[in-house]
């Protein structure tokens, strides 16, 4: 069979069959059976389909993804994530677009704690939401915060995205959780000052109200308490990884300590708490280990069927600068994003990128973090960006999905010139993972 043949069958039957409705990690393992009994040799390829899934799944380099996640549970199942919050709003006092620069300050610490971009966006969306539409906040303007900060998950580390795209691709998970909090903050900071500048050219867009007049001491306070020992979570993480005091691995642990030791500090753990967040981090992680064991066989059929050899060599006819090439790449990420979630994108590309990075002598920890951004961008890019449904699920009724997708298109235009940014100003994410190295 002809490399463009078995590429078309293996993609395109993964592709129909996510859009069947079945569970990414069920669609590859269908597709999986099939490529495994036509390039594997039938029966003797199932075989080997089994002890893929048997040697992918007891890797070290995996533990991360199950700590990062029962991090993220215990902080929102005990509510101290809501507490911070809180505190939060009491700081911020007299700003334009009050409430919408809260959710992005609250988005960001809480990216920094949960890993997870649905929830960050069910969490901020739940608490900030109703109180900007009482205020008489614009719709874009109370659902595009949340909708642009909801996605800040996969790149502030601790990203669980980010360890499962270190563990497909093979590239350095140390590397891409340090440089991915650059273009996470860039972000924040860049929303920030939109969010800003447009409440202050037309204040109509958030109405201003009276706030009530707290002594500054008690807008300190809770901030001190509730926020500030919460970011030594982050300090764990990745502080741990940069001193080289421990690895990845390591880190999440103790990320995950940090956090039963926060939780228990406030006196928020209880037994129904912690036994709700190992019970939902147990499902997201076993879902997630599903994921990896299908993409190990699915990466080896595309080998084994010339699909991969024979997408290089065409490749390879192209002359294109390594900057050209990553372009192009990105442009196959965004307008999978449209239809795809991330997982999926990662499990068709990376078999394709990462030799092609190989051969073009390509940054690999450059190239990950700028694919985590492009996912990001898909996760609110119209029409079937999970953030966008995750808003739409928590909206009231009377919001409409075209609602959703214009309250989130300046916030999709600003991440694209950060990404279109790092693609030719590398350095701005790569030092930090120098750094490191060095």
């Amino acid at each position: 069979m002809e490399w463009q043949w078995a590429l078309l069958l293996l993609i395109g039957l993964s592709v129909v069959l996510m859009l069947m409705g079945i569970p990414v990690a069920l669609a590859f393992f269908g597709t999986n059976i099939v490529g495994a009994l036509i390039f594997l040799g039938g029966t003797k390829g199932l075989e080997q389909v089994a002890r893929n899934v048997v040697e992918g799944l007891v890797t070290f380099s995996l533990a991360p993804i199950a700590m990062f996640v029962l991090m993220g549970e215990i902080m929102f199942q005990t509510g101290v994530a809501m507490r911070a919050v809180d505190a939060i709003d009491k700081l911020i006092s007299r700003v334009p677009g009050r409430l919408s620069i809260v959710a992005v300050v609250s988005g960001t610490v809480f990216s920094a704690l949960s890993g997870s971009s649905v929830a960050n966006t069910a969490l901020m969306g739940t608490t900030l939401m109703p109180e900007m539409q009482k205020r008489g906040y614009h719709v874009n303007l109370a659902m595009g915060p949340i909708l642009g900060t909801g996605g800040l998950a996969m790149l502030i580390p601790p990203s669980s995205m980010a360890v499962l795209l270190g563990s497909l691709s093979g590239i350095s998970i140390a590397g891409i959780l340090i440089g991915s909090a650059v273009p996470g903050f860039i972000l924040a900071v860049t929303y920030l000052a939109y969010i800003t500048v447009r409440c202050t050219l037309d204040p109509s867009l958030a109405p201003g109200y009276e706030v009530e007049p707290i002594p500054l001491w008690q807008r300190i306070k809770p901030f001190l308490l509730y926020v500030v020992p919460l970011l030594s979570l982050f300090v764990v993480v990745v502080g741990s990884i940069l001193a080289g005091l421990a690895t990845p691995t390591e880190s999440a642990a103790l990320g995950a300590i940090a956090a039963l030791i926060a939780a228990a500090g406030y006196r928020s753990l209880d037994w129904q708490g912690l036994r709700k967040a190992l019970v939902e981090s147990g499902k997201i992680t076993v879902m997630i280990y599903f994921i990896i064991a299908a993409s190990l066989t699915f990466s080896q059929i595309l080998s084994f069927s010339g699909a991969t050899s024979g997408f290089l060599k065409m490749m390879q006819t192209i002359e294109a600068t390594p900057v050209m090439l990553v372009f192009g790449m990105m442009m196959i990420v965004l307008v999978m994003g449209c239809f795809l979630d991330p997982v999926s994108i990662m499990l068709i590309t990376l078999p394709f990128f990462m030799p092609t990075l190989q051969f073009a002598g390509i940054n690999p920890i450059w190239f990950g973090i700028l694919l985590l951004l492009g996912l990001e961008i898909g996760q609110i890019t119209p029409p079937f960006g999970m953030i966008l449904f995750a808003m739409k699920g928590i909206a009231p009724a009377a919001i409409t999905m075209r609602q959703v997708y214009v309250a989130a298109a300046p916030y999709i235009f600003i991440e694209i010139c950060l990404l279109i940014f790092l693609i030719f100003v590398p350095q701005t994410v790569t030092w930090l993972p120098d750094l490191l190295k060095n």
